[in-house]
Formats: structure tokens, C-alpha cells, sequence
């Protein structure tokens, strides 16, 4: 009984009747010809690609029947027509060649590189055994014929891959000798047009990239260095006009498009200077360039390097003369550094629609592979030559081999980079087009999943399969550098590399430690033992070491741990939340190689690691008050009520700075945080204070009600890490007690608040700063309101008017805090605003303060608070627009600098463009300046000047690794034209 519609698609193909019609249009050939096209990739298409190739072949009959009687040629035939469209098109413009596939041995044989090379001259009628074969064929006539042997090789290739399951490193090295020998055809029809000229030169052609590793892909750009040298007695000056004329038509032969199509684009922007740089250069021209200007990913690349075509013993003395240069690479300043960068700069070139389908650029992809095999290569390869195979499948295999990657997790990455390549190679192989992304469409994720051998559910097979590889090459590549190293200071079971310590050592060094015997002093503390604890450990480290490594000091980091891992160690939650939440354990180490001031806050305040798994919102100044006053409550000693005040504050501290660093918590609301625990911090305070002098004293109730005026930043609900708490205190004697017993008692409140909160402890302190008020240091620390509202009648200045603009009455009594603020409005708010004479003293008190408040030696233009355009700059500008217009445009009576802006620009007083300018600059300046403080565990008002420090400051602000000098750049440009905003606006 013959196949029906039914039957046909049981058996793959899509199109039932048009199979049945194609099938029957073979005549007797049919029957025996449909298992062969049905276990092509793509059956319907294998079969149309039949009948196409039967309309032009001379004798159809002959060849349907050879196919009928020759399994194995209707095997490889089939299987190339269902998998590759171009080929298929080649076949029916080329139908004799469909005998190129009858030869028995393609199942077998691998043809050697010399063969091809030769069959490729042949074509163009140049001597494979002359040592500058020169083509004799008309020139026209050998480009064509270049293109159409190479087509025909490759069928030949195509057909053993498909048919007769050809392995990965087989295919690729097969495909890297067949561009190898046209890259020699093409210098020869090359030396054909140059003429007797190109005999002045010796030119070598060594291969980079995957043609210089032997793992070519099936379409690719084929990247290549020229060295050339003067023939003997040769003009050089002639040599090189001849050897770049030479490199210049080989790279046009094998990529201009003709009737025959083209081959690929060769590729030389990995020479010298790049695209920049002359074409072709001798051997010292190279060195002089490589000892001097040559960047790390240069030597990265030249890992690759192999003379491939022209004179190739030129081409071999130029690889030994590279070779002791790529394996010292790894000792250059900032080696990993730049691999690293190298590769971010890769994913984040990466179009965002194709970031998950990109089998060789995207996370988890093939260049995450390569980029692994070849820092572990550059790092280990100078003292062990056993490990320096170009191809990456096989250095993989010597590193697994010479035990710097684990046996297990090796074979488990060799198994991912070959389905990802094999992938990337039936991609490529359809239409002969250089594409590394997973089509979309379902057909075509069908072909590639039965060109896979997935038969049975083709696309969710194929699916399955590709995204358990890409999560295996993520997994792997972070462990692929770190799990050897615990083993060279822990005894691990199982098939893990056992590195010496030297390589440990050196492998720590090229991967950014900077005391790796220190680093393997603390691997060795927290993995040594047979518990629990340490069995964890040697599943997390291999993770953390990979995030310290990338955090702008891992050894800090590292350090860190240990230290936390001490103190935590045997708490039943830490590790397990460590193991459990990734996104905890990431967030750990990049606060421990980044922020000192973190770091120091999570030693002493080890349970905050906890908080890294929960949201990382600031609480409300409501909810500390009252937890602050609960936990003061349990303590009978003022001290220690106090002390559990800080405890709650440091707690705080640390969830403000983790989410500033992790980039969950804005600039403005950190400053509106950090205030809103001062406030807490100090009612909590304030409220011990006054019921401990009160008990000293022996009173029945307190005789005085007081407040605290914010001032300041913190007035402003601007407070950044380091601030003082600028206040003024005000008290009011309760109805009934003698004024000079409230004063005494108010000022003993003060002082004891102030000691309190400057005793040792384990938080960072709350210096209280009461040198805003009025008389400064002279006058008295605490007074009556009535005596404030008498100095301001009679005695200030303008400078306190503006002072009293950031006042807000926010701890104590509420009453007075409302009769303080009552009794100030009208003072920093004049109804007219303040006079012409005020205008110009508060100019002339700013230009005083740019001239001599500026420490000597600092950069006026990173200097933070006082530079050009900083805070001190914005913030004035806005506080004289409000001194002068605050009494008519109620909107500007806040204490806040970008509220106060907003208002300003609503009232047409500053236009919006130059609003924005200065709110972009106080955010980054104010953003910078918390920066400084988080990377250095201390307050400073300087652009760093150390390398290390800068690189971190510009990690917490966002930028990537290695951007430190943007980051500058974009300070610098941005407050520049914040200080031209305040010539125009402040200065007038």
C-alpha cells in the first residue's frame, strides 16, 4: 500500500497532499527515497529541493535511480536539502555536483587540510606545490571558481555533519581548514593581479578568532593579521606598496559579490591600531607595537593567532615572537579588570529584543565559555605550557587535565558549549548568513530542533534543551574559577581540581585580590572541617569569591565575610539564608567589597544581614519614636536607655545605606530618611534626658517644656551620612516655677542629651551642633522664646535670617515648636521680601565664604560642598530666591532645596531649564557626597583623589567597572554648568 496524506505527516513532513503530489513526481525512486527525506531537518523542504535539483540535473532518471539503490548518498542528500536553503540553491545552479556526495568515504574520512588546500588552487589554476602559487585562470573566471569549490566543499562537509553526525571540534576544525585554503586561493589570484611586483614580498596570513582556533563556524567573519617582510634584496618601501596591495585584493576576492555569490568578509580590525593602523606590517613593526601600546584584550585575542596561508614560516616566526608577551598578560596592571570590561561591553552592545536569544553574546552564551577558558589560559598558561591548545573544546580538556577546572563541572561545560555551538552551526547552515540569534518563528525552531535529532516535539524539546545549557554555562562559569581554589586549601570530595597553591595564589592575583595569600588564609578559616558549616561555605564561596571579584575591593570583601561568617557561623539562619536567597548573598558581598561605612555597620551589627532579604524602605520617624522609647523604657540607667536608642539607630543606618548602595533607595529620600532618625534619635533622647534630670534633682515634674530646632541640612531633610545634627534648643518654663530653676534645668537637659549621645558605642555618632544660635559659641546653648523673639528684634543679622529659612521645630514639646516656628516665619519670610542692601550682604557673605572657606589644598572643582556648582552653590541661589520672593509666593516657605526650587519655577522666577540644571547638580553632588562617605567609612567633601576609592564611589553611583574617569567627567561637565546657572541667577 503506498503513503497517503495522513501518513506523510505522521512521518514529519507538514504539507500532506503537496508531499504525496512531490513523492509521486519521483516516480519509482519515490517509495524508497520518503524514510530518507522524512528524517531530514525539514522534510517538506528536502523534498522540494529533490524535485528542483531533478529539473535541472541532465539525467533525472539516473539520478533518482542512484539514489534509490545508494542509501547513504540519498541519506546525505536529503539531509543537506532539508537543512540548508543555500545549499539547496547551490545544488540546483550546480546539479552536478550532487555527485560529490556519492563518495563513500564522507561517512569516514576527514579530508586533510593540505587536500583542500590544494583542490582550492587547483580551481583557480594556481601550483599548490610553488612556494607563492600565482593563479592563472582570468581573474573574473577564478573568482567565480573560488566560490563555487568552496560551495562544493562545503557540501561535502555539510553532508558528513548531517548525515553522519560529525563531532563539534571535527566540523569547526574542518570548516577552519576549508577557509584556510581559499584564504591561500585568494592570495594567489591576489598575486595574479598585483603581477611581478608581489614577488618582492613575503606576506604570511595568520588567523585570529575562531579560524585561528580551528573552530571556524559555518558563516563568519574570518579575522586576520598581516606580517610581511621584503623579499630578498627587495626595496622595503616596494614590499610594502606590493604586500598591502596583496592584503587588500585577497580581502575584496573572498567578500565582493559576484553572479557567484561571495564566500565572507575577511577581517583585519585586529591588527595594530585597528581599523587605524597600516594594513600590513613587518615583524618588528608588530613588537614595537605590541611591547608598547598594546591593550590586554589584544593579547586575549593573539591567544588565537595561527599562520594560516601565504609564507607561513614568516607567519610562524611571528606567533614566537608574540607568545612570551600573551603569557605574561595576566601580570599587567588591571588584567582582569579588563577582560571583564571587555566583556560588559559586549553584553551591553547587545540589542535589547535579541538580549534572550543570542546563543553567542548573551549571559550564558558561548562567549561567556570562550572568555572563561581563555583568562583561566592567560592566568596559568605561562608556567604550564600543557594548556595553551587554541581551540577552546581542547584547552578546556587540558585545563580539566592539569586540574585548574574541576572534572565534573569541565565535562559539564564542555557538554553545553558543544549543543550551544551545534546550535549556532544548523542556524548558520540554513541560508549561509552570519547570525548568532534563535529565530523566533515556529518552522524554523522546528527544523533546528529535528536538525538536532529532537523528532518528537521539535521546538519544546529544543526549547528545553537550549535553556538548560544557557542556565548550566551561567552556573558553571562562576564556578569554573573559584571551586579549584578552595580545593587547593580544603580537601573536597570527589572529581574537583586540586590546584597547587602557587596557582591558587595566582590565579587570586589575575582575578583582582591583592594579597591572594591573605584571600587563601581566609578560605582555608571559613572551609576548613567536616561540618555543616563548612560544607555550606564550600557551596557559597565559589559564588561570593565571583561577586567579590567584582565589587571595587575583594579583598575588603572577602575579609568581611570571614568576619561576619565568625560572629554568625553557628546561628542556625545565616548561612542557610545564604545558601537559599542569591539575591541576599550578592547583595552581602557587593556591601562588603564596596562600603567601608557598611561593612563596619553589619560587624556590629552582625543580624542585619537579615534585613538584606527584606524590603529596604526607610521606616517612618513615627514608628522609630515609638520603638526607640519602648526599648529606652526597659532600661533603668540612662546610659543604657540611650544605648539601646543608638542600637536602633545604627539598625537604620544600615537599612538606609544597604539601600542606597543596591540602588532601591533615592538620594532624596535618604536625605529625608536620615532626618526622620535624627528626629526619632533625638525625642527618644531628649525624652531620657529631661525625666533623668528631673529624678536627679529630686522635682516632682518637670519644670520646663522644651523643643529642638532642626537647622540645617537637617532642617532641610537633606542630612547625608556624616552630618551634624545642626539644632537650636528652646525652653519655656512651666506655670509657676522660677525662671532661673527652668533655665538651670534646661540647660542641664542639653548638656546631658549631648553627653548621652556622644558616649562610646558601637554606632557611628550624632555630633549635635548648637552653633546656629543666636551669638554662636558665645551665647547661651538654650534659651526662652521670649528671649529668642528679643534677639531677633533687636540684634541679627541677615546671615541668620537665612539661617532660620532650613528651621523646623520637629522634637519636644508641640506646642512650643509651633510658637517657635510662629514667632520665625515673619522673619525669614518677609512680606516685601528683604531689601536691596540685604541682596548685596548676602553676596558679599557668599563670595567671602568661596574665597576663604575652602580648605587649602582642595580642587575648587570637586570640592563638594564649596566647588563650583555644589551644594554650597545651588543652595544659596535657592535660598536667596526665597529670601527675596518667599513672602508673596507661599509655595517657597519650605525648608527643603528642591521643593523650594519647584516653587520657584511655578512662580516664573527661574526658568525650567536652568531649574533642572540645578536639580540635577544638587542630586549628583549630594548623590557623590553620601558615595564618599559609604565607600570610605567616613565623611569627606573631596572627589577622591586615590584610584581605588574613586573606582568604588563610581561603582555606588551606577557606573560599570573601569568608568571611574566618566564618572569624573560627568561631575565635572554637570557642576559646570550648575556654576553657570548661579552666575546668571544668584549673581545677576
Amino acid at each position: 500500500m503506498g503513503p497517503t496524506s495522513g501518513s506523510l505527516v505522521r512521518l514529519g513532513f507538514l504539507d500532506g497532499e503537496a508531499a504525496l503530489s512531490g513523492i509521486a513526481q519521483l516516480g519509482e525512486a519515490g517509495p524508497a527515497l520518503t524514510s530518507k527525506l522524512a528524517a531530514s531537518a525539514d522534510p517538506d523542504a528536502a523534498l522540494s529541493g529533490l524535485l528542483r535539483l531533478a529539473e535541472a540535473v541532465d539525467d533525472r532518471s539516473g539520478m533518482l535511480a542512484a539514489l534509490a539503490d545508494d542509501e547513504g548518498t540519498a541519506m546525505r542528500l536529503c539531509s543537506v536539502l532539508g537543512a540548508s536553503e543555500a545549499l539547496s540553491s547551490h545544488l540546483a545552479k550546480h546539479p552536478a555536483q550532487w555527485r560529490e556526495l556519492t563518495d563513500p568515504t564522507l561517512g569516514t574520512t576527514r579530508p586533510a587540510a593540505f587536500a583542500v588546500r590544494a583542490a582550492l588552487l587547483d580551481c583557480v589554476g594556481a601550483d599548490p606545490l610553488s612556494d607563492q602559487p600565482v593563479a592563472t585562470v582570468p581573474d573574473a573566471e577564478a573568482v567565480d571558481a573560488l566560490r563555487v569549490n568552496y560551495r562544493r566543499l562545503l557540501l561535502r562537509l555539510a553532508a558528513r555533519d548531517l548525515a553522519h553526525h560529525l563531532a563539534l571540534d571535527d566540523a569547526a576544525a574542518e570548516i577552519a581548514d576549508l577557509a584556510a585554503g581559499t584564504l591561500e586561493a585568494a592570495l594567489a589570484v591576489a598575486r595574479a593581479r598585483v603581477g611581478e611586483t608581489s614577488s618582492t614580498t613575503r606576506l604570511a596570513v595568520v588567523a585570529m578568532g575562531k579560524c585561528g582556533g580551528h573552530e571556524l563556524n559555518y558563516v563568519s567573519d574570518v579575522d586576520v593579521i598581516y606580517v610581511f617582510e621584503p623579499a630578498d634584496d627587495a626595496d622595503e618601501g616596494v614590499a610594502l606598496r606590493a604586500a598591502t596591495q596583496l592584503a587588500a585584493h585577497l580581502m575584496q576576492i573572498c567578500s565582493d559579490h559576484t553572479a557567484e555569490g561571495t564566500i565572507w568578509p575577511v577581517d583585519a580590525n585586529l591588527r595594530p591600531e585597528g581599523a587605524s593602523g597600516p594594513l600590513v606590517r613587518t615583524l618588528a613593526s608588530h613588537r614595537g607595537y605590541y611591547e608598547k601600546w598594546a591593550k590586554t584584550w589584544e593579547f586575549q585575542a593573539l591567544l588565537k593567532a595561527r599562520p594560516v596561508a601565504g609564507d607561513l614560516e614568516l607567519g610562524h616566526q611571528y606567533v614566537e615572537m608574540i607568545a612570551p608577551m600573551v603569557w605574561s598578560a595576566a601580570e599587567r596592571d588591571g588584567f582582569v579588570h579588563d577582560v571583564q570590561a571587555m566583556r560588559r561591553r559586549v553584553l551591553d552592545h547587545i540589542p535589547a529584543h535579541e538580549a534572550e536569544r543570542q546563543l553567542k553574546l548573551g549571559s550564558g552564551g558561548l562567549r561567556d565559555v570562550e572568555f572563561a577558558v581563555q583568562l583561566l589560559q592567560l592566568v596559568h598558561g605561562r608556567a604550564d605550557e600543557s594548556i595553551r591548545s587554541t581551540a577552546t573544546l581542547s584547552a578546556l580538556a587540558e585545563l580539566i587535565q592539569g586540574g585548574y577546572v574541576g572534572r565534573d563541572d569541565g565535562e559539564a561545560l564542555h557538554e553545553a558549549y558543544a549543543f550551544l555551538r551545534m546550535l549556532e552551526h544548523r542556524i548558520q547552515l540554513h541560508r549561509l548568513r552570519r547570525t548568532h540569534v534563535l529565530p523566533e518563528d515556529e518552522a524554523s525552531l522546528r527544523r533546528l530542533g529535528r536538525s538536532l535529532g529532537f523528532f518528537s516535539e521539535p521546538v519544546a524539546q529544543l526549547d528545553k534543551q537550549w535553556k538548560y545549557h544557557r542556565r548550566e554555562v551561567r552556573r558553571l562559569h562562576e564556578k569554573l574559577f573559584y571551586r579549584p581554589l578552595l580545593a587547593a586549601v580544603a580537601k573536597l570530595a570527589g572529581g574537583d581540581a586540586r590546584l597547587s597553591l602557587d596557582a591558587a595564589e595566582a590565579r587570586l592575583h589575575a582575578l583582582g585580590y591583592d594579597d591572594p595569600k591573605g584571600a587563601l588564609r581566609h578560605l582555608e578559616a571559613l572551609t576548613s572541617g567536616v561540618s555543616r558549616t563548612s560544607d555550606i561555605q564550600r557551596t557559597l564561596l565559589p559564588a561570593m569569591l565571583s561577586w567579590f571579584a567584582d565589587s571595587p575591593d575583594p579583598d575588603a570583601g572577602l575579609f568581611g565575610f570571614r568576619r561576619l561568617s565568625e560572629s554568625l557561623g553557628s546561628t542556625p539562619w545565616y548561612l542557610k539564608t545564604l545558601r537559599d536567597e542569591g539575591e541576599v548573598a550578592q547583595r552581602l558581598a557587593f556591601l562588603l567589597g564596596t562600603s567601608r561605612y557598611a561593612t563596619d555597620l553589619l560587624e556590629r551589627e552582625p543580624q542585619g544581614v537579615r534585613m538584606l532579604a527584606a524590603d529596604l524602605k526607610p521606616l517612618s520617624a513615627e514608628a522609630l519614636t515609638v520603638e526607640m522609647r519602648a526599648v529606652a523604657s526597659r532600661q533603668v540607667d540612662p546610659e543604657d536607655a540611650v544605648r539601646a536608642i543608638r542600637a536602633v539607630r545604627r539598625r537604620e543606618l544600615l537599612r538606609i545605606a544597604c539601600g542606597e548602595l543596591v540602588g532601591e533607595t533615592d538620594v532624596a529620600l535618604v536625605g529625608h530618611a536620615l532626618s526622620r532618625l535624627t528626629d526619632a534619635t533625638l525625642e527618644a533622647t531628649l525624652a531620657v534626658a529631661m525625666e533623668s534630670m528631673r529624678s536627679g534633682r529630686g522635682l516632682d515634674a518637670q519644670p520646663a517644656r522644651m523643643a529642638i530646632v532642626a537647622m540645617g541640612r537637617y532642617g532641610g531633610f537633606e542630612l547625608s551620612y556624616g552630618s551634624d545634627a545642626d539644632v537650636m534648643f528652646v525652653y519655656e518654663p512651666v506655670g509657676g516655677v522660677e525662671p532661673q530653676v527652668a533655665g538651670g534645668y534646661a540647660q542641664a537637659v542639653v548638656s546631658e542629651l549631648r553627653r548621652l549621645l556622644s558616649l562610646p558605642a558601637t554606632d557611628p555618632p550624632l555630633v549635635v551642633d548648637a552653633d546656629l544660635r543666636p551669638e554662636g559659641k558665645q551665647g547661651p546653648v538654650v534659651r526662652t522664646l521670649a528671649s529668642y523673639e528679643a534677639y531677633y528684634a533687636k540684634w541679627s543679622h541677615v546671615w541668620e535670617f537665612q539661617a532660620l529659612l532650613r528651621a523646623d521645630a520637629v522634637v519636644g514639646d508641640e506646642g512650643l515648636r509651633e510658637r517657635f516656628m510662629a514667632l520665625v516665619d515673619p522673619l525669614r519670610f518677609p512680606e516685601a521680601g528683604i531689601s536691596e542692601s540685604d541682596i548685596v550682604e548676602v553676596r558679599r557673605i557668599k563670595a567671602r565664604v568661596d574665597d576663604e572657606r575652602l580648605p587649602r589644598g582642595a580642587d575648587p572643582n570637586t570640592h563638594l560642598k564649596l566647588g563650583r556648582g555644589g551644594l554650597a552653590d545651588v543652595e544659596w541661589t535657592v535660598q536667596l530666591l526665597q529670601m527675596r520672593h518667599a513672602g508673596a509666593v507661599p509655595a517657597l516657605r519650605t525648608t527643603q532645596t528642591l521643593a523650594a526650587l519647584e516653587a520657584a519655577v511655578d512662580a516664573e522666577l527661574i526658568s525650567q531649564s536652568d531649574a533642572a540644571v540645578l536639580a540635577v547638580a544638587w542630586r549628583l553632588v549630594s548623590r557623590t557626597r553620601n558615595a564618599v562617605t559609604l565607600v570610605r567609612g567616613k565623611p569627606s567633601d573631596q572627589v577622591p583623589r586615590d584610584a581605588a576609592e574613586r573606582a568604588a564611589v563610581a561603582r555606588v553611583l551606577g557606573y560599570a567597572p573601569g568608568d571611574s574617569d566618566r564618572m569624573v567627567n560627568d561631575y565635572l561637565r554637570t557642576t559646570r554648568r550648575a556654576h553657570a546657572v548661579v552666575e546668571k541667577v544668584f549673581w545677576g
